[in-house]
Formats: C-alpha cells, structure tokens, sequence
C-alpha cells in the first residue's frame, strides 16, 4: 500500500527567496536609539572602572516615603597628598556625609553635604519624554573650587542629541546617531573659554547580544578602545585601552565581571601591574557587605577597604 501511495510534494513558490531576504533587509528608516555619547564605554566602565576605596565606609539611607529619603554616609580612611617623592604619602582623615533625595518619575533631586564644607548638587528633570534637563553643581571653600554644570539631552527616534554649558565659559555638544541596527556613529565639540581651550572628537559604538565595542579619538590626543564580551548572563569580560598621543602614554587593561546570586565581583589588571578586585555580597534584604581591594607594586601603594550598607 505504501508503494500506491503518491509522495507528497510541496511546491515552493519562486518568489519565496526573494520574499524571505526583503524581510532581512534594515529598515533604516526604524532604526533603535542610541544610548547617550557619554556614556558609549559604560560596560567597560562598569567591570573596570569599580568604585574603589580605602579604610572603613559605612552608608544608611531610611525612606520617609515612596519619593523621599535621607542618606547617612561615614568614611574613615587615609587621604594621598601631593609629594615631590615617589613614595605616596598619607595622612589619616575622616569624613561624614548627609544627603537627602527625591526621586519622581520626571523629577530627581540628590544633595550632599560634608563635614569639610562641600556642598554637591545634582538634579534631573524630565520636560516631556524626550527632553530632559540635567545640572550638576559643587560648591566649596577653597577660592575658584566651585563648579557647575548645566546639560539639555533631546532623545529623538534613532539618535541622542547634548548641549551642555558651565562655569569659566564651558560650552560643549554632542550627537549620536544608530546608522545600523547595531552601530552607532557620532561626536562632540567643546570650548573651555576660561583656560582657551577647545577641541573635538569622534566615536563609534558596534553592539550585539554577545559583545560591545566602542572606540573614541578626540583632538585633545586621547584615544580610547574598549570591548566587552557577555559570555553568559551572569559572566562578562572586559578590556580598554588608552593612548594620549601628546603625552605618549598608554595604558592597557583587562578585567571581568561575574554576578553570582548573593554577589558581585568585579576585578582588573592593568600594563602598570596594578590589580583591582571589588566585591560586594548580600547579607540580607537591604543590608550589603562591601570589600575593595587595590594593589600597585610600581608604586608600592596597596588600599584594602570594607564597608557596610543599609537601605
């Protein structure tokens, strides 16, 4: 019976191909957004560039409501001075710090105050959804210490767009376009008035599920490459590199990122055999236990830190 049986046969229409590839085309005229120029090196920062400190660190934040709260941060550690040695010297210090936040959906406000009379402000306000204004302001007792900062970003559909503008006749622009679905090109002018300074620079982003790629050059001299490969969703690993054609300094470095279910551990090793490891473990619901480490052998500097923090 089998044999009576005709084999059935499926008729592929000619054009089946052509339709199939059109599908893959880009549709460049829906291209996704870029993320802002400032910051297209972020996951390498992120594995590389950890907050490491030095001593004892001890932060508590308590919310009042769903949009305020008010933050608590000691610090109690050695602080480097200038020294015509090569040695690096340090003097103990101790610093306390008390902030107070409200965070809206459009509206973010954050204040610091220190012991030492600093004063450090940063607001976020979101006009509509894709403008948004953001300031940034220092304020000290050492004579022209003082700074502030002052940044208009428009999100338009496939590019990011900055204006910014400061003390001592700062000015600056940038802007970042998706010319594919996974890079990105674009770049920024400044203009430092007080120092008569300027400059440009150009930079380009390439993006997949699996890696990041990034690379920068500026006419300043700088020039900086980094990569970012995302093994898994828990594991990635990261390398930078940096040159300064002016200075001729060059600077190279690799580290990794791995995020287990109560931890976070970040580390890197740099060309001038510096080692950097950073780890934060989660005790409890809102309680975390943070251990940061940092060794330079060129310099013979070594700072070993732990801290707590709650909220």
């Amino acid at each position: 019976m089998a044999g009576l049986v005709p084999p059935v046969t499926t008729t592929i229409p000619a054009d089946a191909s052509k339709t199939k590839k059109a599908d893959e085309k880009t549709d460049y005229m829906n291209l996704p957004c870029p993320i802002p120029f400032e910051e297209i090196h972020r996951e390498a920062l992120m594995s590389l560039k950890p907050e490491t400190f030095e001593g004892l660190r001890f932060d508590f934040t308590k919310g009042l409501n769903q949009k305020f709260s008010l933050s608590h941060s000691v610090s109690m550690g050695p602080t480097e001075i200038p020294s015509q040695s090569a040695e690096t010297i340090k003097i103990p210090t101790s610093h306390y710090e008390f902030g107070a936040n409200y965070i809206d959906p459009n509206l973010m406000l954050i204040g610091r105050v220190l012991t030492d009379g600093r004063l450090n402000a940063r607001v976020k306000w979101d006009l509509t959804d894709n403008f948004t204004v953001k300031a940034n302001a220092q304020l000290t007792n050492e004579p022209h210490m003082s700074h502030g900062m002052f940044n208009f970003d428009y999100k338009g559909k496939d590019y990011r767009s900055q204006f910014q503008i400061g003390n001592g006749a700062l000015f600056g622009a940038s802007y970042f376009q998706s010319v594919s679905p996974h890079l990105s090109l674009g770049g920024e002018v400044f203009w430092a008035g007080q120092h008569r300074k300027s400059g440009i620079g150009y930079a380009g982003r390439y993006e997949t599920d699996k890696m990041v790629a990034t690379g920068q050059v500026a006419s300043t001299g700088m020039v900086a490459l980094s990569y970012v490969q995302k093994v898994s969703e828990k594991v990635s690993l990261a390398s930078d590199f940096m040159y300064n054609y002016m200075s001729k300094d060059v600077t190279a470095s690799v580290g990794y990122d791995y995020i287990l279910r109560q931890c976070r551990l970040r580390g890197k090793i740099d060309s001038n055999g510096c080692t950097t490891a950073f780890l934060e473990e989660r005790l409890n619901m809102g309680l975390n236990f943070i251990l940061s480490a940092e060794i330079d052998h060129k310099k013979k500097d070594y700072k070993f830190g732990f801290g707590l923090t709650i909220g």
